[in-house]
């Protein structure tokens, strides 16, 4: 996939998702919810976070298998993806993230979660490829 240019800085925080997510049928929230120790009102906020890396700075999506996500992300933008997966982790503890460089502008963040989670991975996943319209 190409990279996308934008006017946003790679490390800006985003704002709300945009209606044309909303209106593709896109799920809003991928959360599990009662698995998740966020607080219920810092949930939606983490979303936008995550909105905001995959508009800015997503590559390319790639399942690798039913319980494991790649996501292809611009380079610079890999301190910020690193601190959203440490704050998620944190979190929502059967996430496990891992990154990778893929070449010299690409970093792979590896998304994986247990069998009993892959509906998370799949709402994460198809919010991805929405986001970034990949």
């Amino acid at each position: 996939m190409a990279e996308k240019s934008s006017s946003r800085q790679l490390g800006e925080r985003a704002a709300a998702p945009s209606a044309a997510i909303e209106s593709a049928g896109v799920q809003q929230s991928w959360v599990a919810t009662e698995a998740c120790t966020l607080p219920t009102p810092q949930q939606p906020l983490r979303e936008a976070e995550f909105d905001a890396l995959f508009r800015d700075a997503l590559r390319r999506v790639h399942r690798a298998s039913p319980t494991v996500l790649w996501l292809d992300l611009d380079a610079r933008a890999g301190a910020r993806a690193r601190d959203l997966a440490h704050r998620e982790s944190a979190c929502c503890s059967f996430f496990s993230f891992a990154f990778t460089a893929v070449g010299t502008a690409s970093i792979r963040m590896n998304v994986e979660v247990p069998a009993e989670r892959v509906d998370v991975l799949d709402g994460l996943a198809a919010r991805a490829r929405a986001v970034s319209r990949e």
